[in-house]
């Protein structure tokens, strides 16, 4: 959703630091998650290093939701989803998340890269919570490949990490009130009979499920 944008961008922005120019990374020099040919291209054509390093707060708005929202439709994805694939749009492109969306979504789905209404058709019939789940795993296979895994492999593990938890939580509902059902008086029990069982409140599904992904990821050995 578009209303996602703005917090999504700040979880982004945590993951992606400051300025970084490392000879590893096939980005090449970055500030703030934002490259410098993709400075040159929605800012400033011809910009040097050291305007990049200046770079404001609205011109890496500008340009993550220019290169990375827009292109995988985000202000069309659901609440938590739109978040999953931004961020694997920013760490490995916007052409290979909106796959893996489609990837997800099943068979029937032309994995082209681009996000148009047959596949927000699919994607809104899925649960918010299996596709974030399906997305993450497969995008860390996908990094665990990479021959600059043993560089950068550490953080990218934690980066999916919390990800996933922020994005479970953005799908998620807002919790309401359950109302209890009106208490019928039970019939008479004949002398020395037990007890009726007292009821037991149900737990909510989607935090018993954040609680056994955080014991399956913390709990390894």
């Amino acid at each position: 959703m578009d209303r996602n944008f703005a917090r999504s961008l700040t979880l982004v922005l945590k993951s992606e630091g400051g300025w970084s120019d490392n000879p590893a990374d096939p980005g090449g020099a970055t500030m703030k998650g934002v490259t410098l040919v993709n400075f040159r291209r929605y800012v400033k054509a011809d910009a040097t290093k050291a305007d990049l390093k200046k770079i404001s707060d609205d011109q890496v708005a500008t340009v993550y939701r220019r290169f990375y929202w827009d292109s995988v439709a985000g202000a069309e994805l659901p609440d938590g989803v739109d978040y999953a694939v931004f961020d694997f749009a920013v760490n490995s492109g916007p052409g290979r998340a909106a796959k893996y969306l489609q990837a997800a979504c099943g068979p029937t789905i032309v994995q082209d890269g681009r996000i148009g209404p047959a596949t927000l058709a699919k994607v809104r019939a899925k649960p918010p919570a299996v596709l974030i789940d399906t997305i993450c795993d497969a995008r860390l296979k996908f990094l665990e490949r990479l021959p600059t895994w043993p560089t950068f492999g550490k953080g990218w593990g934690r980066r999916i990490v919390a990800v996933r938890i922020q994005a479970m939580l953005m799908a998620a509902p807002a919790s309401q009130p359950e109302q209890s059902a009106p208490i019928q008086p039970a019939p008479d029990a004949p002398p020395g009979s037990p007890p009726p069982p007292s009821a037991t409140p149900a737990r909510n599904p989607f935090w018993a499920a954040l609680f056994a992904f955080l014991k399956a990821i913390f709990g390894r050995k």
